[in-house]
């Protein structure tokens, strides 16, 4: 008995609140709609970046990015290729591109692979930017409409409680979650931003190790050669 009064209970709390949001949710007016809209694109995306960015985590490898280079500052150009081609890491498959494009355009090679890399690193960015800008602006939208609906019930109906009431209520609910939306994209925002520009600056770096290090693989063949003259 005492079991199935709690579930009774709990069963009505959760009807209560489920009850309550509908009704909040009602309140905020026809604009709660476009905002609900891209709540659920905001809400998206930012499980779609995160978990991107888990699985990029995953597939970092160091330890064989610096074999690579030893390869190739040993002069095997052939064994760091092999080493390079199956890896999944970014930096790994840029130094793979520019490997493969050492004897003419390794360099725009490099730049191909590494804006390709960026590209999906970058990837729904712009939407969350919109997101935030959009969201508040809906809020605010929702402020106009409410306070328009107040004045005309005022002109309406006179000064009387309810219908002034409900329009101030419509303008304060559509505003609070439009900048409850924006706040809480911006963070995972601004997150994925500083990830995306450091993954920038460590293929940029590796791609400059690379450079460098054909550069003066060249350099030591021509001096052998002109000593062996």
């Amino acid at each position: 008995m005492m079991t199935a009064a709690i579930f009774a209970a709990t069963g009505l709390a959760q009807n209560s609140h489920q009850n309550l949001v509908i009704d909040y949710f009602r309140k905020g007016g026809p604009i709660m709609w476009p905002i609900l809209l891209v709540s659920i694109i905001a809400v998206t995306v930012v499980i779609e970046r995160a978990l991107w960015w888990f699985r990029q985590n995953s597939l970092r490898e160091s330890s064989k990015l610096e074999k690579v280079f030893a390869y190739v500052e040993q002069g095997d150009l052939k064994a760091a290729s092999e080493l390079a081609r199956p890896s999944q890491d970014p930096r790994i498959r840029t130094i793979w591109h520019g490997l493969n494009h050492h004897h003419s355009t390794m360099q725009s090679a490099l730049q191909v692979a590494s804006g390709l890399e960026l590209q999906r690193a970058s990837r729904f960015l712009p939407v969350m930017d919109t997101t935030i800008t959009l969201a508040p602006l809906l809020g605010l939208l929702g402020t106009v409409t409410g306070i328009m609906g107040a004045f005309k019930a005022v002109g309406e109906n006179g000064l009387d409680v309810g219908s002034v009431s409900g329009g101030i209520g419509e303008a304060l609910i559509a505003t609070s979650c439009g900048l409850a939306i924006a706040m809480g994209v911006l963070i995972p925002y601004n997150y994925f931003v500083t990830r995306a520009e450091r993954m920038k600056f460590e293929l940029d770096t590796a791609s400059t190790n690379l450079e460098v290090m054909l550069q003066n693989l060249n350099r030591e063949t021509v001096n052998s050669t002109e000593v062996g003259v």
